[in-house]
């Protein structure tokens, strides 16, 4: 049964890409450009066919607690953010630029996911979209179920919280050199602009 409903899918992504492609003429398919509502429904079609029916209902083993939801945060910051934003909107310049675009997470669409759909999109990625897989691609990774309940409470985040994120956010060679230059300012050296600053690296990831 689940073969052949991936053979139905498979057929009606040929035929709904041709009817996409005809309506688009020349222009091309521009990831500047908004998508339609015929590549919506294929995006979500495929999302949803992309999880395992057996993860779909599967509940979070991980307690929600006050130190979960600090590690959520600070992971989420550090990984997540720089497509998703810390409030989860996607409205970053990566996320803008990307096609499809990142997702508003707190909307609908992404709230009605279950746990462990959420999960399994966290851990395995979805194919032709810029969501990567992270992990090991297993079932019981209890730093990507942390990763649910972060979603789950986008809502809940504070002002505070939202200000201790936005200090873990990955910074680029430009901002460190800035940030190493402004140290040395107050501390009353001259500052030296020829030194370089080594580029960030990310913790390691989920799974890593």
């Amino acid at each position: 049964m689940r073969v052949r409903s991936l053979v139905l899918l498979a057929l009606g992504v040929v035929v709904v890409g041709g009817v996409a492609l005809m309506l688009t003429g020349l222009d091309g398919f521009s990831a500047r450009s908004e998508p339609s509502a015929v590549e919506r429904l294929m995006a979500r079609s495929m999302r949803r066919y992309a999880v395992p029916a057996r993860m779909r209902n599967t509940p979070n083993p991980v307690a929600f607690s006050p130190e979960v939801w600090a590690e959520a945060r600070a992971h989420f910051a550090d990984h997540c953010a720089a497509c998703h934003a810390n409030n989860g909107s996607g409205d970053t310049e990566m996320g803008r630029n990307m096609y499809p675009r990142a997702p508003d997470m707190r909307t609908p669409d992404t709230q009605r996911l279950t746990d462990g759909e959420l999960y399994w999109i966290i851990e395995n990625g979805v194919r032709l979209t810029g969501m990567p897989a992270w992990g090991s691609g297993g079932e019981h990774d209890h730093d990507t179920w942390k990763l649910v309940h972060f979603v789950r409470h986008l809502k809940d985040l504070s002002p505070e919280q939202l200000q201790q994120m936005e200090s873990l956010n990955p910074k680029s060679p430009s901002e460190l050199e800035e940030e190493r230059q402004d140290k040395e300012f107050l501390e009353g050296r001259e500052p030296d602009t020829t030194s370089t600053t080594p580029t960030h690296r990310h913790n390691q990831g989920i799974g890593e």
